[in-house]
Parts: structure tokens; C-alpha cells; sequence
């Protein structure tokens, strides 16, 4: 038996998030079953984060365990082949038996694209967020300060989490425009559920003018959610990548 690592990227317009469900289509239940076929057994995969419906992945991590003889860093390969088109493998490896990726330390880092100009473009409606008022990016950034650090984010959290604790570390936020492009990237060591998500609707709001930056401040320690913006659409957002530390 051996513990196989995959690096994951998605599309995840057509799909009811990463998590498997009984009664909808879902990443990790495509990539169960592709794996299964493709290596004669059965095998249930552990993701790293569980994205929602909707929410794309560049770099989402995943491990199994196996009794094939394929190595590690061919199993992408195979895989590849079998995958539908909006579910690609972008690395497979060998990892080592006891790598967990939910409960190793690692960083996550998220973006949130904004179409931000007078009318939508057709090509980027599956993956930003198509918002026709102007945002100003200065304020959105000179907000963000206000969250870097560890705080309890409970004014950011979903309804629907079912946590202990929503204190939570976000290492570092940007926010940068290209041409009618606004991207916010949140990097941290663990979120709530719909955190980014919240954050980004959030960020809107100050970079429309509703309120200044540092009303995020008194968001933040408020602990409400009904404090903070709105929940951003999920189409724009993309979980990037993981970075695991020793």
C-alpha cells in the first residue's frame, strides 16, 4: 500500500463543489470513480480544501492510498486520459504515508477576479464576478490592512460552518487592477467557509464608496456577520494553490 499525492485543477462551473454528495455531481466524486476504474480498486481520495459549487482550482491537493504497481508520476498521465476536460491533474507523486493534506501546516492562497467596466464580456462570465460600478482599488487595498494577522473572523463566516473556532491567521491580501481585471489574492493558513468570499464582498462595498476602509476595522471586531458585505459569487473565485510546510 502506498499514499499517492495529486495536484488538482478544475472548472468549477458544471460541478456542486469538490466534496462528494449523494445528489450532485461533484470533483472529488468524478476523480473517485475515474481512479477506481482506472487502477481496479476502490479508492476514496482526502482533498485539502473543499471548495464550493462553483469555485474553480488551479492547484487543489488531494492523496489516496493504493495497491498499484503504476508509479506515483505516471498515475497523472493515465489519469488525464480519463478525466473529463474541465478536471486536470497537474502533478502525481508518491508522498509519504502518514501526509494528511487537511491536517499538515500549510498556507492557501485564493484569488477573486472582478470584470470590473460598463458591460460584461461574454468569455469571462464563468470566471469573474461582472460588477459595472466603478471600484477604486486604493481604497480597497488601504482596507485590507485591517485583516492581515490573526483575528476572529466570525463577521466572515458563513452560516452554514460548523466550526470551534473562527479565529483564523490571513498572512497576506492584494489587490491590483489590469485593464477592466480587479483581483483580490488572500493568502492564510485556514479559512472559514465563505471567507474569501465574504472578504471580496466586502472589499466591493468599500471600493464603491459605501464605506470608508477602516469601517472594516469595526467589521472585523464586531463579530456579526450581518457587519460585512455580501457573499461575492462564487464563479469568481479561484483557490490557486497550497504550500505545505515541514
Amino acid at each position: 500500500m502506498k499514499r499517492i499525492g495529486l495536484v488538482v485543477a478544475y472548472d468549477g462551473t458544471n460541478y456542486c463543489g469538490w466534496q462528494t454528495q449523494p445528489n450532485g455531481i461533484t470533483v472529488q466524486g468524478v476523480l473517485n470513480d475515474t481512479l477506481s476504474e482506472l487502477l481496479g480498486e476502490k479508492i476514496e481520495t482526502i482533498g485539502a480544501s473543499r471548495t464550493d459549487a462553483g469555485v474553480h482550482a488551479m492547484g487543489n491537493v488531494a492523496v489516496f492510498d493504493t495497491n498499484t504497481r503504476i508509479p506515483g508520476e505516471k498515475i497523472s498521465y493515465a489519469l488525464n486520459q480519463r478525466l473529463p476536460e474541465d478536471i486536470r491533474i497537474q502533478l502525481s507523486e508518491e508522498v509519504e504515508p502518514d501526509f494528511h493534506p487537511r491536517y499538515c501546516d500549510s498556507e492557501k492562497t485564493y484569488e477573486y477576479r472582478i470584470l470590473n467596466r460598463k458591460f460584461p464580456v461574454p468569455t469571462e462570465r464563468l470566471y469573474t464576478y461582472f460588477y459595472h460600478y466603478k471600484l477604486d482599488v486604493d481604497k480597497m487595498k488601504a482596507a485590507t490592512s485591517y485583516l492581515i494577522g490573526q483575528h476572529d473572523f466570525a463577521s466572515f463566516c458563513g452560516a452554514k460552518a460548523q466550526v470551534k473556532t473562527t479565529i483564523r491567521t490571513v498572512t497576506g491580501i492584494d489587490v491590483w487592477r489590469d485593464g477592466d481585471i480587479v483581483t483580490i489574492r488572500v493568502t492564510g493558513t485556514g479559512f472559514l467557509y465563505n471567507m474569501v468570499r465574504i472578504i471580496s464582498g466586502t472589499l466591493i462595498e468599500v471600493g464603491n464608496g459605501q464605506y470608508p476602509p477602516e469601517r472594516v476595522k469595526t467589521i472585523l471586531e464586531a463579530c456579526n456577520r450581518e457587519m460585512a458585505g455580501p457573499t461575492a459569487p462564487a464563479q469568481g473565485l479561484t483557490l490557486m494553490g497550497i504550500e505545505f510546510f515541514d
